[in-house]
């Protein structure tokens, strides 16, 4: 049976998708024209096959390959080789290691004050802001992100740890504008000197913290270098590891936060519940501590829908590395496999009314009535992203933190328009209005009707 899809076009699908405004868009029109699994061509891949529904994703659960061409753009990035489609029998020693820190408990508490600080700061310097002008929620929690995860990554071992934060944005910007080149200035040109003394500096960053933690020896469970060190890894491996968790988290956890945030100031009645909530688990405390997280049910199902509606990465890849069969059709070898998570969130058959921002449908009796796969906003399979327990950790905290000082409400006639950037995030930085809650009426506002996303 062949995969339905549309016809083939000399530009291997460029205009296609330059005309839906972005892959994650295009694959939105692709599924809601020829159904949950689609044959579309696309430049890099030659042909490729996207999975929209969440029972069918699951024989493709144990692919392990990704397709090197699609992220070719990040090879200069690494020294050991690029870590994005580093081969399965490399990848799962290497998972394991970064995993043992990542998701452990104790790594996240051992980190936990000095997140707390950095929200905190952030909340300062909103607080002088508060009541006054629009505020680009993105551009400022984008920023905390990257502090947070240079914080985890190097401990405080970086001397000068802005100056690691802006090396990395400018890192970042060279590569991210060889996947995203400006049509008016042509093909992206050899890597700026700029950002090459940046990413000199980066590397040269992790082998201060290695030598520290070699001299000291110290190294604990919650410690990403220590552990790399201990187990026996390269300098370079280890330079490697860091930039990845650096690439993975940039602005992850600050577009989720952006995005619940956004959600929120359109929802009034869901922001007193959540106000409401943070009054209960933390009294007059500004901040909770890391084992109030688990109390706060209600922010957890608030950002699970926000990441339902806006998943910070909308898409996945994978590649078959032998025939495979999904639905009735056959999947050769050497296909490339697109995991479309925002079609797969906005899916009707799984998701009543998808485009409505409902956190209720993430009780626990609600989520037991779905496919295991039909929330993905941290991927799946054994390409699953590491950091997502420390993700949700991170964005719990600063959600906290800002909702329980602030509110946040829309700028009369703005409308937010989702763009990919490697992150599905709002194109022009998302202003919004910040006020305190001890200015409104009652700590979690006036409420009033809920409404679709947009």
């Amino acid at each position: 049976m062949d995969i339905p899809g549309p016809e083939p076009c000399p530009d291997g699908g460029a205009a296609a998708v330059a005309a839906a405004g972005g892959l994650h868009t295009y694959q939105l029109r692709l599924h809601a024209a020829h159904g949950p699994v689609v044959r579309f061509p696309l430049p890099g891949a030659e042909e490729a096959v996207s999975i929209a529904d969440p029972v069918l994703l699951e024989a493709t659960a144990g692919l392990d390959e990704r397709p090197r061409r699609l992220f070719a753009f990040l090879d200069p990035l690494f020294e050991t080789g690029n870590l994005q489609v580093m081969p399965a029998h490399e990848h799962t020693p290497w998972r394991r290691q970064v995993l043992s820190v990542l998701t452990g408990r104790r790594s996240h508490e051992r980190h936990f004050a000095a997140f707390t600080a950095l929200a905190t700061e952030l909340a300062d310097r909103w607080d002088e802001q508060a009541d006054g002008g629009p505020v680009r929620l993105l551009d400022d929690l984008a920023a905390l992100s990257l502090r947070m995860i240079c914080r985890y990554a190097l401990g405080g071992d970086a001397a000068d740890p802005d100056r690691v934060v802006a090396a990395f944005e400018a890192v970042l910007a060279e590569h991210l504008g060889r996947l995203y080149p400006d049509p008016d200035h042509g093909p992206a040109a050899a890597p700026a000197a700029g950002a090459q003394e940046a990413l000199a500096h980066l590397r040269a960053t992790v082998d201060q913290a290695v030598r520290g933690h070699r001299a000291g020896g110290r190294t604990d469970a919650g410690d990403l270098i220590g552990t790399l060190v201990e187990a026996g890894a390269s300098p370079a491996r280890i330079r490697d590891t860091v930039m990845a968790v650096l690439l993975a988290a940039h602005h992850t956890t600050g577009t989720a936060v952006a995005w619940t945030l956004y959600l929120l100031g359109h929802h009034p009645g869901a922001a007193r519940r959540v106000a409401d909530e943070l009054d209960l688990v933390l009294g007059d405390r500004p901040a909770p501590d890391h084992a109030d997280l688990r109390r706060l049910e209600y922010l957890r199902m608030t950002i699970d829908e926000s990441m339902r509606l806006y998943p910070p990465g909308p898409y996945g890849a994978r590649e078959t590395t032998g025939p495979l069969t999904v639905g009735g059709y056959r999947i050769p070898a050497g296909t490339t496999v697109f995991y479309p998570f925002w079609a797969v969130h906005l899916n009707p058959d799984h998701w009543p009314e998808p485009e409505v921002f409902r956190p209720e449908r993430f009780t626990s009796e609600e989520a037991a009535r779905r496919p295991a796969l039909a929330h993905l906003p941290f991927g799946l399979g054994p390409r699953a992203c590491p950091g997502a327990a420390l993700a949700m950790t991170e964005a719990e905290l600063v959600l906290a933190v800002l909702l329980k000082r602030f509110r946040f409400h829309p700028v009369p006639g703005h409308r937010v328009r989702p763009v990919e950037r490697f992150v599905l995030r709002p194109a022009d930085g998302l202003p919004m209005t910040v006020r305190r809650r001890t200015a409104e009426h009652g700590p979690g506002g006036v409420p009033g009707p809920d409404h679709p996303a947009g």
